[in-house]
């Protein structure tokens, strides 16, 4: 099944372009731990989900034209996210979902659609909730995961925590998952593990494709078959939406690290895996710094995490989350670990909770990988900071006029901000 991807502003684009770089080279370089047969196979399913072919024999971006689209326009749509949001999405409405249409037309089983965009900026957030919205207007049947940047914490834009209300707030009403990437962990992550002294764009960009390439190159579909699953888009939110109140969701990976320090590494999976689960339990976003304190509460007691968030979250609760291994002896792995119920809220048995895709074709460099994709409270206190200096700024009427006139009202930004701290107090609330 195929997924289409949209590419939206600066930010998407860049993104996109390493995205399907990674996926490429990834399908296209033999692995000595599966066979041939499996390789070809490997390859077919990838190019099903993300690729098509060209008359010239080339493979391209199954979103070929909508990057080209949301490209050749970003000069004209440098603006602010208000009018790319009031004025721009619909001036071009029409070319746009002409576009997307194409592509669409050109899927034998559509998935969904796979939005890569900036929750901060101008283009990538007032046009990413615009096209999202028509997106699900028009197919309303079909899955829409946005895959957002969070901004960083120190600031990019004098207005980013209000263009991140504005974007978070319609886009929790009309796609059905949020894959949240944010700066400031990927950041740290090309510092402290790739070993990056002038960290680029490029370098962030780099991380964040192998992270979604982690997650979206073929699995099997069941324990035991090499038959690899069709519909990953589906499956995810199957696995890990369980209600539309909790929508967040976020990666971490390991092992993640530059080709000299790969080198001189050997990994096992109960190594990878006990790694994994306590970067799960005390919300570390990467192997380096993880607090090993942090426990899961014991049984019959109230856990930190609900609690109000004046008081720190140690302990991350789930709601759920999918592991997905790749590589050497992936069968041998024992996940016993993560289906303790300690982990997730009580409305949801853990053998509902948590699923696990395997394949022992190894990704990218690695001979032993995991990913997780996790539900949780991860996202709890940078939206909540987030909420509070966009309300903070909204109280004293600061810059409201850039929004205000191009249509965007104050009663939009109440409606943000009554939405969001319904967000914050649900997942508060695990």
């Amino acid at each position: 099944m195929s997924i289409v991807t949209v590419q939206l502003g600066q930010c998407g684009n860049q993104i996109g372009f390493e995205v399907f770089d990674a996926l490429y080279s990834d399908s296209h370089c033999p692995q000595g731990l599966c066979s041939k047969r499996e390789n070809e196979v490997y390859q077919a399913s990838c190019k099903e989900r993300f690729f098509s072919e060209e008359e010239n024999g080339g493979m391209c971006g199954q979103s070929i034209h909508c990057p080209l689209l949301f490209s050749d326009i970003t000069n004209l749509f440098k603006a602010k996210s208000s009018m790319c949001y009031s004025v721009h999405g619909p001036r071009h409405e029409e070319s746009i979902m002409n576009l997307i249409q194409k592509e669409v037309e050109k899927c034998d089983c559509l998935s969904g659609f796979f939005i890569i965009m900036s929750m901060a900026g101008g283009t990538g957030s007032g046009l990413g909730a615009f096209v999202t919205q028509n997106l699900q207007d028009h197919y309303s049947n079909s899955l829409k995961m946005n895959q957002i940047i969070w901004p960083y914490g120190t600031g990019e834009v004098i207005v980013q925590n209000y263009n991140s209300i504005l974007t978070l707030s319609h886009l929790y009403r009309s796609s059905d998952a949020l894959l949240v990437h944010e700066n400031d962990a990927v950041h740290k992550i090309c510092a402290k593990l790739m070993n990056i002294k002038q960290i680029s764009f490029t370098d962030i960009n780099q991380v964040l494709a192998h992270q979604l390439g982690s997650v979206f190159q073929p699995t099997y579909s069941m324990e035991g078959s090499y038959h690899y699953r069709r519909n990953p888009l589906g499956e995810l939110m199957e696995n890990l939406v369980p209600h539309p109140e909790f929508k967040m969701l976020g990666i971490r990976n390991i092992p993640q690290m530059s080709e000299n320090s790969l080198a001189y590494s050997t990994f096992t999976w109960a190594g990878l895996l006990k790694h994994l689960r306590q970067m799960l339990i005390s919300n570390s976003k990467m192997e380096e710094g993880i607090d090993w304190q942090v426990r899961p509460p014991l049984s019959g007691l109230p856990t930190l995490g609900k609690v109000s968030l004046n008081r720190e979250l140690h302990f991350n609760t789930s709601i759920a989350n999918l592991v997905i291994l790749r590589g050497k002896d992936v069968h041998s792995a024992d996940l016993g670990g993560f289906k303790d119920p300690a982990l997730y809220t009580s409305w949801l048995a853990p053998v509902n909770a948590f699923n696990v895709w395997k394949t022992q074709r190894a990704f990218s460099k690695y001979e032993k990988s995991a990913a997780l994709v996790s539900n949780s409270q991860f996202l709890l206190k940078p939206l909540d900071t987030i909420v509070g200096k966009a309300w903070n700024m909204f109280a004293s009427k600061a810059y409201i006029h850039q929004y205000t006139k191009f249509g965007i009202e104050e009663e939009d930004f109440l409606d943000s901000f009554t939405l969001l701290e319904q967000v914050v107090a649900s997942y508060c609330n695990l």
